[in-house]
């Protein structure tokens, strides 16, 4: 996985948590890859639907000695009052929410106005011959494992209550980075 972070993802990790202040929730937490690169200053709050995750990311945790506080939740249905965090990050997991579209009005639910949602995921490739690929490959992962790799959040976010401050594709347009803010 080391690799593939490297070749495809490059900074991508880095861009979302450094965008990252104040309270910030984190979708989807997985095994915590995103720690360490948060600044230290962030108050963290992460969350996934599988306990084996929260596992590994309360390891994460205290490998990189990061404060955070974890929880198993569903990120369709939020547990958290609204206008609750300053920032919303989720990185390379919306295209196993099974829900995308409620995720991301849930992320802004909890945002307060003017807070930050920080995005990145791979997305349907803007190189078409890579894009067709990526259609066929769905058609076994998302009945099997639920993946899709045909997603662009950014088209459901232009129809929702924010601004894009910041989008940027790479890999051929397969991951995609999108900084927005909420408006109100």
């Amino acid at each position: 996985m080391a690799w593939l972070e490297r070749r495809f993802f490059a900074d991508s990790r880095t861009w979302v948590c450094r965008r990252a202040h104040g309270t910030t929730l984190e979708i989807a937490i997985g095994t915590g890859a995103n720690l360490p690169h948060y600044p230290g200053d962030v108050d963290l709050t992460g969350i996934d639907w599988s306990p084996a995750m929260l596992h590994i990311a309360r390891h994460q945790a205290e490998r990189v000695r990061r404060a955070v506080a974890l929880s198993r939740t569903d990120a369709t249905a939020l547990p958290f009052p609204t206008a609750t965090f300053d920032t919303v990050v989720s990185t390379f997991a919306l295209c196993c929410i099974p829900d995308e579209r409620a995720a991301l009005v849930e992320a802004l639910r909890v945002l307060r106005p003017g807070g930050r949602l920080l995005l990145v995921d791979h997305v349907a490739a803007s190189f078409w011959p890579l894009r067709a690929l990526q259609h066929v490959v769905d058609l076994a992962s998302i009945p099997l494992q639920g993946e899709h790799y045909t997603r662009r959040p950014v088209t459901i976010l232009r129809g929702l209550d924010v601004t894009i401050e910041e989008t940027e594709r790479l890999a051929r347009g397969v991951i995609e980075r999108v900084h927005a803010r909420k408006l109100h």
